[in-house]
């Protein structure tokens, strides 16, 4: 069997998840891991035998690569897709896109040009509760979209500061407006309003705290999302929405139908960034392409997340360009 030879660029905690993944696959081989952090690269390396470079260029220079993941913080998206592209190279990359719009809008047109395989990590697109949400609302559309992402505040340092993270609503809460996107549709305008206030345990933080964002759907639906970074857990992360006689509550881990008779539960099934990965590797391989999220596609939530950033900073309405 002749693998697919996959490379990383970026070796913390999400590049972990997706080389587990793969590693699972008797198709694909991990052979060539990038990070500036040698410690880092070494221990996922130790799992899959790869080779180690200092940064993107070295590897793509040494290595014969069908595919690379992209597993970055916000701030160092660019060069990798550039390089990528310059090679003709497939490449999976995690959200977000990148800390503004421009330069997602820059490589998305870089892409079509080249017409690359690519996918973008929204899983929970790849989530069988979602498909029931999908079905449900097929005959009774949502009227009212409730989204929240009320967690804690991640450990990286540069999560805290929005010149390198992009805030909350891009960096987390793009998950909750991908998720409103693909149930109730695109989205025409936003509004947001954001706080902050000095924390003590993280002194250099700058992003707000606390945030709302006021959607109004192409459908006529509307919608709030909230998001803050106050708590030490993750208190609630989710989508509710709301039809005629119709009640949904949507997490990455559980499905309430609501229609007037109790409120059962229904459990998630299977593993969502097992099924995005393997669409990936399956795409790249020529075979059918089902990839959910393609760059051109987390494009448009990319605008929304950032659109919503910018009216929480300029305080006044923003269109959102859906095409």
């Amino acid at each position: 069997m002749t693998r697919t030879r996959v490379g990383f660029i970026g070796a913390g905690v999400i590049a972990e998840r997706h080389l587990d993944d793969l590693l699972g696959f008797d198709d694909v081989a991990v052979v060539a891991l990038a990070d500036p952090r040698a410690e880092r690269a070494d221990e996922l390396a130790q799992k899959c035998d790869a080779r180690i470079y200092p940064d993107h260029e070295a590897m793509l220079a040494e290595e014969a690569l069908d595919a690379v993941y992209v597993c970055v913080p916000p701030f160092a998206h660019g060069a990798p897709e550039d390089a990528l592209i310059e090679r003709g190279i497939p490449f999976f990359v995690e959200k977000p896109l990148a800390i503004d719009v421009a330069p997602a809008e820059r490589i998305a047109d870089a892409i079509d040009r080249a017409g690359l395989v690519t996918a973008v990590g929204y899983h929970w697109r790849y989530l069988d509760i979602v498909e029931q949400a999908q079905r449900l609302l097929a005959d009774r559309p949502a009227r009212l979209a409730l989204g929240y992402w009320l967690d804690a505040t991640p450990p990286p340092a540069w999560w805290s500061v929005e010149a390198r993270s992009g805030g909350q609503f891009v960096e987390q809460t793009t998950h909750i407006f991908d998720l409103a996107r693909l149930l109730v549709g695109d989205v025409e305008s936003v509004q947001a309003i954001a706080g902050r206030t000095p924390r003590a345990a993280f002194p250099e933080a700058d992003v707000p705290e606390a945030s709302v964002a006021m959607l109004r759907f192409a459908s006529g639906a509307v919608g709030s999302i909230a998001s803050t970074c106050l708590l030490n857990w993750p208190h609630r992360i989710g989508l509710h929405l709301f039809c005629d006689g119709l009640a949904i509550e949507l997490s990455e881990f559980d499905l309430m139908v609501d229609v007037g008779q109790g409120r059962p539960l229904q459990r998630a099934a299977g593993d969502p960034f097992v099924r995005e990965d393997r669409d990936f590797i399956d795409a790249v391989q020529g075979k059918p392409n089902r990839i959910r999220v393609p760059y051109a596609e987390a494009l448009r939530t990319h605008r929304l997340a950032t659109a919503a950033a910018r009216a929480a900073r300029q305080g006044e309405a923003m269109a959102v360009n859906a095409s």
